[in-house]
């Protein structure tokens, strides 16, 4: 049994979005995805242009050191010629990832105050310890 907050590295897979809540006025969103284990090592896929339903297929890979809980943050943003917009963010307890078996699910983005959700994004993540 591994312990709660292991080493080892964490492949994470963003492989698409589905309904995500519009942030333009006209047209679709230009969505990309940020995430992060720690805040000083953000990495993010690339802008998907004009789509609420976008297709990334991006992995990333997180070096893990057993000091610490970890959560994955993941934040949906909506690229704009100046700046981006926010359109939902989540974060994801990696406990359930240390098992060692593959994790593919689909995670929500929570409106504020519990109404309808922003959207989904799909996820696929495997965690390796070290030896």
């Amino acid at each position: 049994m591994l312990s709660k907050n292991p080493s080892g590295t964490l492949n994470v897979t963003i492989i698409e979005g589905r309904k995500l809540k519009g942030q333009d006025l006209v047209g679709k969103n230009d969505p990309y995805v940020e995430l992060w284990i720690d805040e000083d090592y953000k990495q993010k896929t690339t802008v998907i242009s004009n789509t609420n339903d976008p297709v990334w297929n991006q992995t990333f890979t997180f070096n893990l050191g057993e000091s610490r809980k970890h959560k994955l943050y993941i934040k949906v943003m909506d690229k704009d010629k100046v700046g981006s917009d926010k359109i939902g963010d989540t974060t994801f307890d990696l406990e359930e990832a240390f098992s060692g078996a593959p994790i593919d699910t689909w995670i929500k983005l929570p409106a504020k105050l519990g109404l309808t959700s922003h959207g989904e994004i799909h996820i696929y993540m495997q965690f390796f310890p070290s030896p």
